[in-house]
């Protein structure tokens, strides 16, 4: 099968969206296919996840620029070569990852193909005109609803972003999740000298890795940043980073960290906590359990699928940072119970891995070529 992959965004290794992109393309290649990526131009991966960085097929950069407030980001910008590199590589499939400008270009050019596509949600861009602009959400809302309604099927991350999708007046919407690495997110990368680099008065060590941006709502861990104890770790870079080093003294930065790095990060917290209440998924939420981290996170979004509260970690009220202290106290108090919760989060990603993932995703795609190759004899029948 020939599958071209249109992602909104770049690079993998600090943006989600080309993460599952790459993810994507690395399983085709593995089950025999052909995938081939269509990506904004920009920095290669940053090169610490060995075979990981490598790109997984041929790839094809448009131009780009970076994203308004977070350079690290490119964003496509939509032109005629879309088309002609869609045409050359002849897809039975096309995959858009997060279509919006980009990815609205690729549906078009693929009715004009005659290719089904299937258009993955993984952005929550309503929310972020609204986060960000303090307006446009109905804009932002008719333009996913547009690209989305021309797909042959749309996969959304998550059962809350399936909702939203449906209640959007979005049709032909299936669950699919994303993956998680479990082999190198894994609690045998838990390190020693780590932990006593950042908490060398034996703290409990609280993590939270992501953007450093405004709908992750960071800044409400200052009360956990604050109580004794407790050592704050933030990983990750964004528009916000300046302004959440002032509001959360004593924290631990450490800006953007990949590959093993990253998984190491992971295994040696005490306790993951994703603030967040927009995530359509929340990978790292994934790759915490994978660590066998206990989890706090919003009951709200993605992480209703993730983090079943009381087993793997705690649901808290959404935008209430006194709940978020309540729950790290409880975890704080209880080594046991983090023992338990981290454990029980660890098996529950087992059967989540890239592959399992992956696989579904084919699925996904013969269902729609099914349904493509039915057309033409269900309008001729009598």
């Amino acid at each position: 099968m020939r599958v071209a992959i249109v992602t909104e965004s770049f690079p993998p290794d600090v943006n989600g969206v080309a993460h599952c992109a790459w993810q994507t393309a690395r399983h085709l290649r593995r089950r025999g296919h052909d995938p081939l990526v269509v990506t904004p131009a920009g920095p290669a991966p940053s090169g610490d996840g060995g075979d990981e960085d490598r790109a997984p097929c041929p790839v094809v950069r448009v131009p780009s620029l970076p994203l308004p407030g977070y350079p690290q980001v490119r964003v496509a910008l939509p032109g005629r070569r879309l088309a002609g590199v869609l045409a050359a590589h002849r897809p039975d499939v096309v995959h858009l990852a997060s279509p919006f400008v980009l990815g609205a270009r690729g549906m078009a050019a693929a009715a004009r193909l005659g290719v089904p596509a299937v258009a993955v949600y993984q952005t929550d861009l309503g929310g972020y005109a609204r986060t960000y602009l303090g307006a446009g959400e109905g804009v932002a809302w008719r333009r996913i609803r547009a690209v989305h309604r021309a797909a042959d099927r749309t996969l959304a991350p998550s059962t809350a972003a399936a909702r939203d999708l449906i209640g959007h007046g979005i049709p032909r919407v299936w669950l699919w999740p994303r993956g998680v690495d479990s082999e190198r997110f894994h609690p045998a990368h838990r390190d020693l000298e780590l932990r006593r680099a950042l908490a060398p008065g034996g703290e409990l060590i609280v993590g939270y890795v992501g953007r450093l941006a405004p709908e992750k709502r960071v800044e409400l861990l200052a009360p956990v940043c604050a109580l004794p104890g407790v050592r704050l770790v933030v990983v990750g870079d964004g528009p916000h980073a300046a302004r959440l080093r002032a509001a959360l003294p004593g924290a631990r930065f450490l800006g953007t960290r990949t590959g093993r790095e990253l998984a190491r990060i992971f295994a040696s917290l005490d306790v993951f906590v994703h603030p967040g209440p927009q995530e359509t998924f929340c990978q790292t939420v994934q790759e915490a359990q994978a660590s066998g981290v206990p989890v706090v996170a919003p009951a709200a979004g993605g992480p209703l699928d993730l983090v079943e509260h009381l087993r793997t970690g705690l649901l808290v009220r959404p935008h209430d940072p006194e709940a978020l202290r309540e729950a790290v106290l409880t975890l704080e108090s209880g080594r046991r119970r983090r023992a338990e919760y981290g454990l029980a989060g660890r098996r529950s990603v087992l059967g989540r891995t890239w592959t399992v993932v992956g696989d579904l995703l084919l699925r996904h795609y013969a269902d729609v070529l099914a349904e493509r190759a039915a057309r033409p004899a269900a309008c001729s029948a009598p």
